[in-house]
């Protein structure tokens, strides 16, 4: 079985976001970029099902900026066999959205027929939780979304999914698509070995346009802005005092 992962670069999660002057976007300029956590998790998780024999091929794919060659390289040397990576967009700064960035996953699924689908369940940038559920819409696949467990049973995959209530198991046919979260798995490191290695897999360049696809944005963003910095809290020495702030200060009661 074949199993494609879709990777996207986005700013380290280490390193604090800043909000430009104007607040037409996030600056992005000499910050350091990395995968996104939640496609680590997936492509980990494509490297296990390899080694326990139900994954013959995986395949990376990445879709923005020219340096998300990087980000690729990052799989390849985690243990990805082959990598595709699909420039749709010269600046840095230009995210492209998930429903085109679906419909291109969808024509790279048609050529590549995989059994199996692992995505992260969000990028941590924009947070949109779309691209793996409107991928599996525009295939007419199975989906199983914040997977925090899988087992691939012959033509079926057990995904455990956290919901709200605790923990949910389905079972759905394959070829599907399942969106990973945090716990999962831990993401391995990558050897020096295997990063030198990586430098010489096969890593493909195409666009959009080799897949028919308009990356156009439908979405405009009108201001972006720093989150209000929350005040000190305040310590009250007794109920009655509590349900009196509660009450006369805060305005919840």
């Amino acid at each position: 079985m074949k199993v494609l992962v879709p990777v996207k670069r986005v700013i380290d999660y280490n390193v604090k976001v800043r909000v430009k002057a104007d607040g037409t976007g996030v600056d992005l300029a000499n910050v350091k970029m990395s995968m996104n956590p939640f496609d680590e998790i997936a492509v980990e998780e494509a490297i296990r099902l390899k080694e326990k024999g139900q994954a013959t091929e995986i395949v990376a794919v990445s879709i923005g900026v020219k340096q998300a060659q990087e980000t690729l390289r990052t799989a390849l040397a985690m243990g990805a066999d082959r990598a595709i990576l699909i420039v749709a967009a010269e600046d840095i700064h230009h995210d492209i959205e998930p429903l085109a960035v679906a419909k291109i996953l969808k024509a790279v699924v048609d050529e590549e027929q995989p059994g199996l689908v692992l995505c992260g369940k969000q990028a941590i940038d924009n947070d949109m939780n779309a691209t793996g559920q409107m991928l599996a819409a525009l295939l007419g696949w199975s989906q199983g979304t914040f997977a925090s467990g899988l087992e691939i049973d012959g033509d079926a995959a057990e995904v455990t999914r956290e919901v709200d209530g605790g923990l949910q198991t389905i079972k759905v046919k394959l070829p599907a698509i399942v969106s990973v979260d945090l716990r999962l798995n831990e993401p391995r490191y990558a050897s020096l070995p295997n990063i030198m290695k990586a430098k010489k897999k096969q890593l493909d360049e195409k666009t959009p346009a080799d897949y028919g696809v308009d990356t156009a944005p439908r979405l405009t963003v009108l201001k972006t802005a720093e989150p209000r910095e929350r005040k000190a809290g305040v310590k009250v020495g007794s109920v009655d005092e509590l349900i009196a702030k509660l009450k006369d200060e805060a305005g919840v009661l």
